[in-house]
């Protein structure tokens, strides 16, 4: 697998984004300021994908990742969060963030299997910013809860 930056917004797999995130506009907004990078498997076929932004001085967030369904459970999302963890330390951060869906438990399962530590959690985050209730497992997307992996 080789991991590479997605420097053309035209490149850029909406409908993999999407798959993390369904609003449009929030994803225009963080691929526009942060950097993409995209998964190719052997035939360079792109098969997952990492945005990163830098959110604070030192800190960088993981705002979206997303491994296409027919790519899933052969660690292609953990190569990814191991290539973010690689490329914050390379910006000279200490802190690399996420944050996800309190109703994604297959998400909060897999940050804690890649060292992330539960921080926080931001209420109401979901009904605050996307104009459509989310459900994900049969549970309503209210609350977004934060994780922190210490460079």
């Amino acid at each position: 697998m080789d991991i590479r930056e997605i420097l053309s917004v035209e490149e850029l797999p909406y409908d993999l984004l999407a798959e993390a995130d369904p609003s449009q506009e929030a994803v225009d907004d963080y691929t526009r300021r942060g950097k993409c990078y995209g998964a190719y498997d052997s035939d360079d076929q792109l098969v997952g994908i990492c945005v990163l932004l830098r959110t604070r001085p030192f800190t960088m967030e993981v705002v979206n990742l997303a491994v296409r369904s027919g790519f899933q459970h052969r660690g292609i999302g953990k190569n990814l969060i191991e290539y973010a963890k690689l490329k914050s330390r390379s910006e000279r951060c200490t802190v690399l963030e996420v944050g996800t869906a309190n109703a994604g438990t297959g998400q909060l399962a897999f940050y804690q299997k890649c060292g992330f530590e539960i921080d926080g959690i931001d209420r109401d985050f979901f009904r605050r910013n996307y104009p459509e209730p989310i459900f994900e497992n049969g549970i309503e997307c209210r609350h977004m809860v934060r994780l922190r992996f210490e460079l």
